[in-house]
């Protein structure tokens, strides 16, 4: 027994020892590099002069696109030295590690792999875009230069921010199927693939995508396999495996490093870190290349031939690049209306500017129209209408507001559904339902219109608000079938109360949203793509600002290339088909001198009825504001209010009737009773007398006599002349007698006719009846024998007093209002919801007869121009 235990002892101390000695030689054989085999010096020192030379290929010189790239990852060690380990990248090829950037080791050597692509390869040629949802972004946080200069972009390290960079890179690898060979090469690093299981799968789809879709993988921490249900399979990677000290590089698809499939017959040591130095002067070097390679100028927007294109499908054209990428937009049935939004400063005029030039160039005039519409205090459009400066203008351009008033914006609108409703009966005619089904021999043009600062024509909730909701809501939901687009530019989209419960019926339409910088409000609340942008850049969005839609483009400023701004303008211009006409402009902030109106200019004697012009409609043509002097009772014309402009008006309105009547075939009393309405009354009086016409200038008692004499008609005249007399016969007696017998119209002009209230006032006292009894009478009867006062009343309240009250008003049927308060003139016309809030350079004109009511820029004697209170 005691022979039994003894022999025990002794085995157990033998079995002691030999683990003692098995560990210690295993800690000998962890310090040594284990051997890579038979092979000879020789081969290694060949080995390491071939790596040396294909991992460090000459800058600027790496195979990219559908050629891979082979690039060090460490050093192979064998007992006859080392030599560089290589793995293919890009052009197919991707890279996984089976443990991720937390530790160390992977960390490095992805930031080595990464300063290794950017610096041997053409700048702009690789995109770099890493995943680190695991350390926060802490794994390129030794790269941040990089990303300081525009070379890198900031890490994903949310789910959404995955989920958008994912969408970026497919959308990458179906855009480079169809681009020209060069395209760049996007690298995706994935710090560690904590990713979801749908994300992974997409992940992984990219990896299958081969060489044309231009896009290389780097996975860490993704072993081969996992416990539970194994993760998608990778395409055409190169694995590499650790353990606590070496690297083991596996065999890279279809170019094994061994027979059996074990991969490279060598342990690695990974490569580390790259000295900080390095990744400064590398992203200084970069960022200036990519400046240099970057440049954007607005020639680069243009297409090589003007107005090739055909706008039956939609409306494309270039606003920049992304990367190195042209970056294209459009209006068609996807994007068929636009949102844009950006800060003060942000660039947006600039952006809407390289957009219509760039159509103006691809599209000619029968294809292409153009509204454009400014809100604010600047010369957005000034480019496209014709100055005293350049005459040349855009021959796409059919209406352009440069500062417009939001009544001119209204009716901007108004006239594009109009354009809706022939263009919906046009369609009815031909059996189809959108526009790009029409036949082309006759092409019906699309439609951009382009309102910036839209917020100013919804400001309040006020008539005009409203119906302007109305309208974009219409225009927005039909627009798309008849080829009717819109792009409204702002810099808020939020806090407009005539929106209130209808900004998603109406935004909702349009799908591209465009936000430059500040611009964040017309993206999702989620999305926040623009929120560190520079100017000079966007974020386009088609999915109505929803995370996951988002490219980042730069477009160049048109303005600093001013020569060939200029010259393509000029020869857009030159070749405009016959017969084109300028654009209709509204210059919010111009005078209207009724010696430059068209309609004036073409007035002649012997028309049907007297017209007397008092200004220019805010419509989209400008129209003439006119009112017809005939026979009907009340077919007067009263100017009603303080500001001087009124005497302008009452200038403009005589001078344009005595155009229409040949010397002595009228007669003019004109009576100036205010000190402020002398200098137009005296150049009123100058020039009708210059033009041979028979003007008598009368004081408040001769106004007095002379109304009563009015009221009846001449004893010769047995009925009211139709319009205007031919010229007398010259042969009928002397000049005097033959302008007597010829005169069939008279028109009496009082510049203040309240100051005339003394005199109007006192009674006859054979008749017992008082001027204002004469008045009142001569309102409603003169015009059957052909008499008209035209008035200017310094107030609404003594207006309305001397026709005899509120009851009278028809009487005096034509009205322009002045700065007189919307309350008050809606209460004297009996008109409650009267929207009018007079301004400098404005006016309402009211037709008591037609029941028409249009806002005017009322006519101003040349040289006069308006104070700040109008004056």
């Amino acid at each position: 027994m005691g022979r039994l235990a003894s022999a025990y002892g002794q085995a157990i101390t033998a079995h002691r020892q030999a683990r003692q000695r098995l560990a210690a030689a295993r800690r000998m054989l962890a310090d040594q590099p284990p051997v890579a085999g038979d092979g000879s010096a020789d081969l290694v020192a060949r080995l390491a002069r071939l790596g040396a030379a294909l991992g460090t290929p000459s800058p600027g010189q790496t195979p990219l696109g559908t050629s891979f790239a082979p690039v060090r990852v460490g050093a192979a060690q064998t007992p006859d030295g080392e030599f560089p380990a290589l793995a293919p990248l890009g052009g197919g090829h991707h890279l996984t590690v089976d443990v991720d950037a937390r530790d160390a080791r992977v960390g490095a050597l992805l930031r080595a792999v990464v300063l290794r692509l950017l610096a041997t390869a053409p700048p702009g040629s690789v995109r770099v875009w890493g995943i680190d949802t695991a350390a926060l972004g802490a794994t390129f946080a030794p790269l941040r230069p990089l990303v300081d200069a525009g070379v890198l972009a900031a890490p994903a390290i949310t789910e959404a921010e995955v989920a958008a960079g994912l969408d970026a890179a497919e959308r990458h690898a179906r855009d480079a199927r169809h681009a020209e060979p060069g395209r760049a090469e996007l690298l995706l690093v994935v710090a560690a693939s904590t990713l979801p299981p749908r994300e992974f799968a997409r992940l992984a789809a990219l990896t299958h995508a081969g060489p044309a879709a231009s896009v290389c993988v780097l996975v860490a921490g993704h072993p081969r396999q996992a416990p539970g249900e194994p993760p998608p399979p990778l395409g055409s990677t190169t694995w590499l495996r650790l353990d606590e000290r070496w690297a083991y590089l596996g065999d890279p698809p279809g170019r094994p490093y061994s027979v059996d499939g074990t991969g490279l017959a060598a342990p690695v040591r990974l490569d580390g870190d790259p000295p900080a130095a390095s990744v400064h002067a590398l992203a200084e070097h970069l960022a200036a290349a990519t400046r240099r390679q970057g440049a954007l100028t607005f020639t680069d927007l243009l297409p090589p031939r003007r107005w090739a294109e055909s706008a039956g499908p939609g409306l494309r054209t270039v606003i920049g690049r992304a990367g190195r990428e042209q970056a294209t937009v459009g209006f068609d049935d996807t994007t068929p209306h636009w949102l844009v939004g950006g800060r003060t400063g942000a660039g947006k005029t600039v952006f809407l500017i390289d957009v219509l030039y760039g159509l103006a160039a691809r599209y000619p005039p029968a294809e292409l129209q153009l509204y454009l519409l400014d809100f604010k205090e600047g010369v957005s459009f000034t480019d496209f209408v014709p100055t005293g400066r350049d005459p040349s203008w855009l021959p796409h351009a059919r209406a352009v507001g440069i500062e417009s008033d939001r009544e001119y914006g209204v009716a901007v609108l108004r006239e594009l559904r109009r354009e809706l409703n022939r263009r919906a009966a046009a369609l009815k005619r031909h059996g189809v339902t959108k526009l790009a089904d029409l036949p082309r021999d006759n092409p019906v043009p699309r439609i951009v219109a382009v309102i910036d600062e839209f917020h100013v024509l919804l400001a309040g909730n006020d008539a005009v608000a409203r119906e302007s909701v109305d309208l974009l809501e219409e225009l927005a939901r039909k627009g798309r079938s008849y080829g009717v687009h819109l792009v409204l530019a702002s810099q808020s989209t939020g806090g407009i109360e005539a929106l209130y419960g209808r900004a998603e019926a109406i935004f909702g339409q349009f799908p591209l949203r465009v936000a430059l910088p500040g611009g964040s409000g017309v993206l999702a609340a989620t999305n926040d793509a623009a929120g560190a942008l520079p100017i000079g850049s966007a974020v386009l969005n088609t999915a109505a600002g929803e995370v996951g839609a988002d490219t980042v483009v730069r477009f160049p400023d048109a303005h600093a290339d001013a020569a060939a701004l200029a010259t393509l303008r000029h020869e857009l211009w030159q070749d405009r088909p016959a017969g084109s006409r300028p654009p209709a402009v509204f210059r919010g902030y111009e005078a209207a001198h009724v010696e430059d109106d068209p309609t004036f200019a073409g007035l002649r004697p012997g028309g049907r009825r007297p017209l007397a012009l008092v200004g220019r409609t805010v419509d989209v043509d400008g129209t003439t504001a006119l009112f017809t002097m005939d026979a009907t009772p009340g077919r007067h014309l009263a100017v009603v209010g303080t500001a001087v402009t009124g005497a302008d008006v009452l200038r403009a309105a005589t001078l344009s009737l005595a155009r229409q009547h040949t010397p002595g075939s009228a007669r003019f009393l004109v009576v100036p009773l205010v000190a402020a309405a002398d200098e137009a009354a005296d150049e009123t009086i100058a020039e009708l007398t210059a033009a041979g016409h028979l003007v008598e200038q009368l004081d408040a008692a001769g106004l007095r006599e002379r109304i009563s004499s009015l009221t009846e008609p001449p004893a010769d005249a047995s009925a009211p002349p139709a319009g205007p007399s031919a010229p007398p016969d010259a042969s009928a007696g002397p000049p005097a007698e033959v302008a007597a017998s010829a005169v069939r119209r008279t028109y009496l002009v009082v510049f203040g006719v309240d100051a005339a209230g003394g005199a109007l006032g006192r009674s006859d006292p054979g008749s017992f009846r008082s001027g204002y009894d004469d008045l009142r009478t001569l309102l409603r009867q003169a015009p059957g024998h052909g008499v008209h006062l035209l008035g200017w009343w310094r107030g609404l309240r003594r207006l309305s007093e001397d026709i005899g009250g509120t009851q009278n008003r028809d009487d005096v049927a034509c009205l322009v209002a002045l700065n007189v308060p919307g309350g008050e003139l809606g209460l004297y016309l009996g008109m409650h919801q009267l929207s009018y809030t007079p301004r400098p350079g404005r006016a309402l004109l009211v037709d008591r007869h037609d029941q028409r009511i249009r806002l005017i820029v009322p006519f101003l004697r040349p040289g006069h121009e308006l104070d700040e209170e109008g004056q």
